[in-house]
């Protein structure tokens, strides 16, 4: 099993940068989805970015043009940058690993999950 572990949330002002990290075991898939999802309190959990082996990432319309994913694939390391954060980024991120082929990222099925690191955004 793929062992996730999260880091570098913490408590931030409004307007103020975080940097998440994931390290990951090593993966036996040759193409997989890695990303970083989130869940507030009483809400959903909602993929926020995600990157596909060979580059094509995708991101929640929400953090479109403030978070930014990059893999350090030599280290098994998966970053998210958050700038300009709000106070609706408050959550609990995690980072996950899935299996990709013709159906897509298989998160739900097959997806190995973090514990998870609080980001807290005060205005």
């Amino acid at each position: 099993q793929v062992q996730m572990v999260e880091s570098g949330g913490g408590s931030v002002q409004a307007g103020g940068s975080l940097r998440l990290s994931c390290t990951a075991s090593t993966y036996t898939y040759s193409k997989y989805c890695w990303g970083w999802f989130r869940q507030a309190p009483g809400q959903e959990r909602i993929r926020v970015a995600s990157i596909v082996s060979g580059g094509s990432t995708n991101y929640a319309d929400s953090v479109k043009g403030r978070f930014t994913i990059s893999p350090d694939n030599a280290e098994n390391t998966l970053y998210l940058l958050l700038n300009s954060l709000k106070p609706e980024d408050t959550a609990m991120y995690y980072c996950a690993r899935a299996p990709y082929n013709y159906l897509g990222c298989r998160w739900t099925a097959f997806g190995d999950w973090g514990q998870g690191t609080q980001v807290t955004v005060s205005s």
